[in-house]
């Protein structure tokens, strides 16, 4: 399972590189040998930090890097249709042995039975006040509140870019047909 998912995760990237021309768009030249410094390419000019420091090698500041990354390196990985089918039933027989999932740091101490089956009738909730009602009621109060106090800010770029925050996934809700608990489960 987390061989498929590795690498069905992969593809869900997009291509990041560094530019062509990054590091070698100075008018650089070596001093050559007898200066008593190193035969780097220099800056040229005057007036300013920048002339006569070392510029082109990937150990110099603002040199270009060493094998720069390229856009069509492979991002993607293939995977066979039966091993994701295989994957995904796996998955879901382990959602039914409770050691694994209180390992995954689910709280399950009062549900009565995993996977715990409910009547058809609750297919039929539209309002999200009845289902958490009705979650409490089978056990799974704990599970809940473990989400709620769990919803953090994100580490890192993601904050910008729409992603602001993160929290941990409560209990899987499998149904038949929807009358309206998609809409009270989110």
């Amino acid at each position: 399972v987390r061989y498929i998912h590795t690498n069905v995760s992969k593809n869900k990237r997009q291509a990041i590189s560094v530019g062509a021309k990054v590091g070698y768009e100075t008018a650089a030249a070596s001093w050559g040998t007898g200066r008593a410094v190193a035969r780097v390419p220099r800056a040229p000019g005057g007036g300013t930090h920048r002339a006569g420091q070392g510029t082109f090698g990937n150990m110099c500041r603002g040199g270009g890097m060493f094998n720069p990354t390229k856009t069509w390196r492979r991002w993607h990985r293939r995977v066979n249709v039966t091993q994701k089918r295989h994957a995904v039933a796996t998955a879901l027989a382990a959602s039914a042995l409770p050691p694994l999932v209180m390992a995954r740091g689910h709280r399950i101490g009062e549900v009565a039975e995993l996977p715990l089956v409910v009547s058809d009738g609750v297919e039929s909730m539209t309002k999200t006040k009845q289902a958490v009602e009705t979650l409490k009621k089978l056990g799974c109060g704990e599970e809940l509140q473990r989400v709620l106090d769990s919803k953090k800010v994100r580490a890192g770029k993601g904050k910008m870019r729409n992603r602001r925050y993160t929290m941990r996934r409560g209990p899987l809700v499998v149904y038949n047909e929807d009358n309206g608990i998609v809409r009270a489960m989110r």
